[in-house]
């Protein structure tokens, strides 16, 4: 009797490579049996990401792991960075593969005809693909990622991820629904969320919206629907006041600011002004007062000034955000701001980061306050955590509670009591959502 396969999946970078690596995993089907990236297998893939340095390191980091682990098993790259650093990978010694983000899907083909082990370059143009790859998570009943868009048009000056992903594309609106209802269908998640590389984008080379979408979505057979990143000039006025009104679309918004000078913003080719994304900000909360929002900010860009720093922290003080992402500016190979000569100093931008750090610390623990002795509506999920059970609330707000097996994928009611630095403890637990 043949012994199947041990594959073992190690995912860097965004949810929407979470969601095509689970996927992809399932496409494999019969044959193959998923082990831990940890333990040895006879095939290891490393999901790779170049949204930043340390996320490049960490690859070639994984990547000699698992080589260590098993000298004898494949390791195949596939995704972003072995789309633009394919050579890279490819000189490295314990590489067996290397597949670009067009034809990764088609990993079960590239393992059937690759018998022995001799060394695979696929990688198509990326530039001129636009076939859109649906996928979505299978190993948690509790949440499900779905992508619903792929690629970007934006090119903003620092950003690598337009040139390994290519233009933006969705699948239809029809299309994409019928997917979304399959998919639940199959697993069946208490609750959904719309990934993608731009998903304020969706449906453009259709002539649809990302409104349209959500408006569809409203009437799924799924408790809950929840928003990754959306851009600020793609968030419409409308989509807010649509999940300010709707059942199912949760009260957590992931937008971008970047920067809060005008000026590097500029720089950045951002397709924004921060009095938008200002507004933006306020209509949430006039709409949805315990809404969280959380923004991404890019510390030390090229040539930002002390000035441009302080307008950013002052913006982001005097705004009404739940906390914040923040990424310390990284070279990107490509990209305009990869040649920009004005480059700030590391140390500085090590300062900047904690400072950001710390305005992101005093204003989620302000939103913790803010929410103290509301009751709210927890999803929570399997694992145990030394005794405890945990979960998210609509608005994102992580809970604890004593362990208890029936609690599992279940919506309770949950007065928000004691206030820790990472969310609240509670013993307060009423009846099923």
């Amino acid at each position: 009797m043949q012994c199947d396969t041990r594959i073992a999946f190690l995912t860097l970078g965004c949810k929407l490579n979470f969601a095509e690596s689970s996927f992809i995993l399932h496409q494999l089907g019969a044959g193959f049996k998923a082990v831990s990236f940890k333990s040895e297998a006879d095939i290891y893939v490393v999901h790779s990401c170049v949204v930043t340095a340390a996320a490049e390191k960490k690859c070639r980091s994984y990547i000699r792991q698992a080589h260590r682990r098993n000298p004898d098993a494949k390791v195949v790259v596939i995704g972003c960075m072995s789309e633009l650093r394919t050579q890279e990978l490819a000189s490295m010694p314990e590489v067996n593969m290397v597949i670009g983000n067009a034809d990764k899907h088609s990993l079960k083909q590239y393992l059937s005809n690759n018998k022995k082990k001799a060394p695979i370059l696929k990688r198509s143009d990326i530039n001129t693909y636009n076939h859109f790859e649906f996928a979505y998570s299978f190993e948690d009943r509790t949440r499900m990622f779905v992508k619903v868009q792929d690629g970007c048009d934006y090119y903003c000056s620092y950003c690598a991820v337009p040139y390994a992903r290519g233009r933006s594309r969705s699948d239809t609106l029809a299309e994409t629904v019928a997917n979304i209802k399959k998919a639940i269908s199959i697993n069946r998640p208490k609750e959904i969320v719309l990934t993608g590389v731009n998903i304020g984008d969706f449906g453009r080379n259709h002539q649809k919206s990302f409104l349209e979408l959500i408006r569809e979505l409203e009437n799924l057979d799924v408790d809950r629907i929840r928003l990754s990143s959306i851009e600020p000039d793609l968030l419409a006025d409308e989509t807010i006041h649509f999940a300010s009104q709707s059942n199912r679309i949760m009260p957590h918004f992931h937008i971008p600011l970047q920067s809060g000078s005008d000026r590097v913003l500029e720089r950045m080719n951002r397709r924004y002004v921060t009095d938008l994304f200002s507004k933006k900000v306020q209509l949430i909360k006039s709409l949805i007062p315990h809404a969280c929002i959380a923004v991404d900010v890019i510390a030390g860009f090229p040539g930002e000034t002390e000035n441009d720093f302080e307008t950013t922290c002052n913006l982001l003080q005097n705004l009404p955000l739940s906390y914040l992402h923040v990424f310390p500016y990284s070279d990107r190979p490509g990209t305009r701001a990869y040649l920009y000569t004005d480059k700030i100093n590391p140390i500085i931008k090590q300062n900047r980061t904690a400072q950001l750090l710390s305005i992101s610390d005093t204003k989620h623990q302000q939103f913790l306050t803010d929410n103290t002795g509301r009751t709210e509506s927890v999803l929570f999920e399997s694992t145990n955590r030394q005794g405890r059970i945990e979960g998210f609330t609509k608005n994102y707000i992580r809970v604890y509670a004593p362990f208890d097996a029936r609690l599992v994928n279940q919506i309770i009611e949950v007065k928000l009591e004691m206030k820790l630095r990472e969310g609240f403890l509670t013993n307060s637990l009423a009846t099923n959502h």
